[in-house]
């Protein structure tokens, strides 16, 4: 019998992922899902206590503890040292943390851990986003390293979007590893572990449940992507909560300050809005002043769901323009005053 392993294009052992369509097909392929038709898969590796643990998840681990958080997207330009500087000069001391993964309109990028470093430079924990697409186990477990030496508050493991999907269909996608094996990885190397969860993707019934697995392996923290405002969020998080999820919860806040950022957001297939919420602020004479009060108002509200430890303020605007939406992320923090 043929295993969900070797018929995933992703290579995936402990799936499904998070670009599951809304019809339960693959994201690079017609077909359905192989896992939507296989019970979840339980963790079979071990956790191994990291020998020395990171002095950047340290702090944030007693951050979380203390209070709630807000961690803001980075929205700076890929391969751009000076947008990275400039955007995280203007978000350094009014937010957290921010997550820096890759940027969605670029596949090339610079690599996490010099990332991190520019960063930081500039006064700012990182959370450092992290997926499996690009590199093997053996440069996954070097940028893991790096990552610890520089400090990083957090590392958010993801397994990727597929090379077909992006700007670089030439390149081999490598996922030599999925998100669940390589938060384990990086919990071992010492880091402060999160993953992503997609309440609205299919499996619904088991995303619960996946996301226990990957606590199971080492994550401590979940993101939880967009799924349509604060009745499902609560719902998720009390359904993972019953089957034993301990973890702290950040939910995704979608940011819109303009028609850009409204364009990016409805880019992505498997991304479920609050209802009204696009329309609600676009139609609004002040299309920025509306889009900071939205997302306050969803934030507060999220804010207040038992296991929520923070937010994540997402999204990014057109080229040209990073550093005028991380002065409107930095604008929302300022109201949300969780420091």
């Amino acid at each position: 019998m043929t295993t969900p392993l070797l018929e995933c294009p992703k290579h995936m052992e402990y799936g499904p992922c998070g670009g599951v369509k809304f019809d339960g097909s693959c994201e690079v392929s017609p077909e359905p899902c192989v896992f939507l038709g296989s019970p979840t898969i339980r963790w079979s590796g071990s956790v191994n206590s990291p020998v020395t643990p990171s002095a950047g998840a340290a702090r944030m681990r007693e951050l979380l503890a203390t209070r709630q958080v807000v961690v803001a997207d980075l929205p700076a330009r890929a391969i751009d040292a000076a947008s990275i500087a400039e955007c995280a000069g203007i978000l350094s001391g009014r937010v957290d943390a921010v997550l820096a993964g890759d940027a969605g309109n670029a596949r090339v990028q610079f690599s996490p851990s010099y990332r991190a470093h520019l960063i930081q430079s500039a006064g700012l924990a990182v959370w450092s986003g992290f997926n499996n697409r690009d590199r093997n186990r053996v440069a996954l477990e070097g940028e893991l390293s790096g990552l610890a030496n520089v400090g990083v508050a957090g590392v958010h493991c993801v397994t990727g979007d597929h090379t077909l999907t992006g700007d670089r269909p030439d390149a081999a996608p490598v996922f030599d590893l999925d998100s669940t094996q390589t938060a384990a990885m990086a919990r071992a190397a010492g880091h402060l572990v999160s993953v992503g969860e997609s309440p609205a993707t299919p499996p619904v019934d088991r995303r619960p449940s996946r996301l226990l697995e990957k606590m199971c392996a080492g994550a401590e923290v979940c993101f939880v992507n967009h799924s349509g405002g604060t009745a499902p969020v609560r719902e998720f998080i009390v359904r993972a909560q019953d089957l034993g999820a301990s973890m702290a919860f950040i939910p995704c806040v979608p940011i819109v300050v303009d028609r850009e950022s409204a364009e990016l957001l409805e880019s992505f297939t498997t991304l479920v809005l609050p209802h009204g919420y696009l329309e609600g602020i676009l139609s609004a004479g002040d299309t920025f002043a509306a889009g900071i009060a939205a997302a306050v108002e969803l934030s507060r509200q999220l804010l207040a769901i038992d296991g929520v430890r923070g937010v994540n303020l997402s999204g990014g605007t057109s080229d040209g323009r990073e550093a005028w939406f991380a002065e409107a992320l930095a604008l929302i923090s300022d109201e949300l005053a969780l420091g």
